[in-house]
């Protein structure tokens, strides 16, 4: 019997008071039909109610791709856990994201764990354990002792806990059922097979539907056209149809934002580094200069989204990654693309030119692994006690994403952001920066907002490296927090750097100016990178 069926259909059995689980990494490989039929329906019959919603990461950009933003609807949504949320304004309306908006009034129960833990949460689910334990966290925002995860006073259960086992303090994220799935892939069979020839990303949606059918619950596949059975080879079927139920044809949904489909996300054939998009001049391509001079090479290194996933595309306009070394330099991000070149922005997540894909949860056993030695991760704050926060910080809530799991284990870490936020503007002449307007907002603070990760416990405790690098300052992290190690050619150390934080690093006695060549609009010679 054919498992194909209208969209309708396919939201017409999630019933009052269950779990939706959804798969989705930003713009990538979100069935957003699936999502937008289920809102569709509440709107009309006000039915089903009090749902929650589990998404492993951010799902949709809140634009065209809506996501999340789906069934962001008082009545429809009562509690939603999501690894990280979409937060950006909308360019043209200048409308924060609708999920934001309820989780700032209040509205529903909200809760955000590190990707890390909501992909390996779903193994467990699948194989029916009591539930996840992890180290990973402790210290930090999702640890009980702080915040829990809780992202609105109305989430008031723990879905975390501390727990000692052998001894050992450690975070156990209890399993509870998943009722529904929503996964999304390019090609199915009338039996259900999925591939994904398509799709950048393959991030969880295999362990969704694995974790949905162990829960007795219904799995539904969102794909772009059906094939005939018995026509693929079998390595190319990702997701038996042994664990699908409906199938729904979209054939115009999008590969990711602003982005109908492109081959240069699904091979690396033709590889052209010369078209990748070039970054303009100012705080991000200066500061993606200076953190490239960070990256070893030959060790895998993973990228957080952000001023440091901007990285790869500076090198590649400098000239610094190029046909010839571009082996060199081993780019991945905490989704399991591989090969190529990280991109940045709205398309982050995937690599351009990829030469192999692992799913979400594998990529985070690699993670957890330790495997990703080297690290470059955006912030919004840094505090006196070296703890930093990307995961709630003023009106903004995106949550940690892979940023826990990511810093927790890499050996080498470097930060990267601009000093102040807020109306920072700058500009440089002959290789030296000026700072035009401040930023309104200092980055530097006395206790952060949020702990997502304790950067000078893990330097001390467990010997990691840590820079953080900006527009102006670099910054050796130690065991008792910061010091200044180089300033820019131009800045005021007092000025522009000491009263711009609110604390008083150490300086280094052998205080450096940074190279000039990284303040030059001009591609600098490769002789000076």
């Amino acid at each position: 019997m054919s498992k194909f069926c209208s969209l309708e259909e396919a939201v017409s059995g999630i019933q009052s008071g269950q779990t939706v689980a959804s798969v989705g990494v930003i713009g990538w490989i979100t069935p957003d039909a699936l999502l937008k039929g289920l809102g569709d329906r509440y709107e009309k019959e006000q039915h089903p109610r009090d749902l929650t919603f589990y998404f492993p990461c951010g799902t949709g950009d809140a634009m065209d791709i809506g996501g999340m933003d789906r069934v962001a609807r008082k009545g429809l949504m009562k509690r939603i856990v999501a690894g990280s949320y979409i937060n950006p304004v909308h360019p043209q309306t200048g409308e924060r994201p609708k999920l934001m908006q309820l989780i700032r009034e209040n509205a529903i129960e909200a809760y955000s764990w590190p990707i890390g833990a909501s992909m390996h949460w779903l193994r467990e689910v699948a194989r029916k354990s009591p539930g996840y334990l992890t180290k990973i966290g402790l210290g930090a925002y999702i640890d009980p002792d702080q915040d829990g995860g809780k992202f609105t006073a109305l989430a008031t259960d723990d879905l975390v806990e501390k727990v000692s086992f052998k001894g050992e303090d450690y975070l156990f994220y209890p399993t509870w059922p998943l009722h529904h799935c929503f996964i999304r892939a390019t090609s199915a069979d009338e039996f259900g097979n999925l591939s994904f020839e398509n799709e950048g990303l393959l991030s969880a949606a295999l362990a969704l539907a694995l974790a949905t059918k162990a829960c007795g619950g219904t799995v539904t596949a969102q794909v772009t056209r059906q094939v005939e059975r018995f026509t693929r080879d079998a390595g190319t079927v990702r997701i038996p149809g042994d664990f699908v139920d409906n199938v729904v044809i979209v054939p115009d949904q999008m590969m990711v934002t602003d982005t109908p489909f492109d081959t240069r996300y699904l091979s690396p054939k033709n590889m052209q580094l010369e078209t990748l998009p070039k970054i303009p001049f100012g705080p991000d391509k200066i500061i993606g200069r200076r953190a490239y001079l960070e990256v070893p090479k030959r060790t895998l290194t993973i990228l957080g989204f952000g001023a440091s996933s901007d990285m790869p595309l500076v090198m590649a306009e400098d000239g610094a990654l190029n046909a010839g070394n571009i082996d060199d330099y081993r780019f991945t991000t905490e989704h399991g693309s591989y090969g190529g070149v990280v991109m940045t922005g709205w398309q982050f997540s995937t690599n351009m030119w990829p030469e192999a894909l692992v799913d979400g949860v594998t990529q985070f056993d690699a993670i957890d692994g330790g495997l990703c030695e080297c690290t470059a991760l955006s912030f919004a704050e840094f505090d006196a006690q070296g703890s930093v926060n990307v995961s709630k910080f003023g009106a903004a809530n995106p949550g940690a994403g892979g940023f826990t799991d990511i810093a927790h284990n890499a050996k080498k870490l470097i930060f990267t952001g601009t000093f102040t936020a807020g109306g920072l503007k700058v500009s440089a002449v002959d290789g030296v920066l000026r700072i035009d307007q401040e930023g309104k907002n200092k980055k530097l603070v006395p206790k952060a907002q949020h702990i997502t990760y304790a950067v000078s416990a893990g330097v001390a405790e467990r010997g990691q490296e840590a820079l953080l690098i900006t527009e102006r300052a670099v910054f050796q992290i130690h065991g008792d927090g910061l010091e200044l190690i180089e300033i820019a050619p131009g800045i005021d150390l007092q000025k522009d750097v000491l009263d711009q934080m609110a604390f008083q690093p150490k300086i280094s006695a052998r205080l450096k100016t940074m190279d000039a060549w990284i303040f030059k609009d001009e591609h600098p010679a490769l002789a000076a990178v």
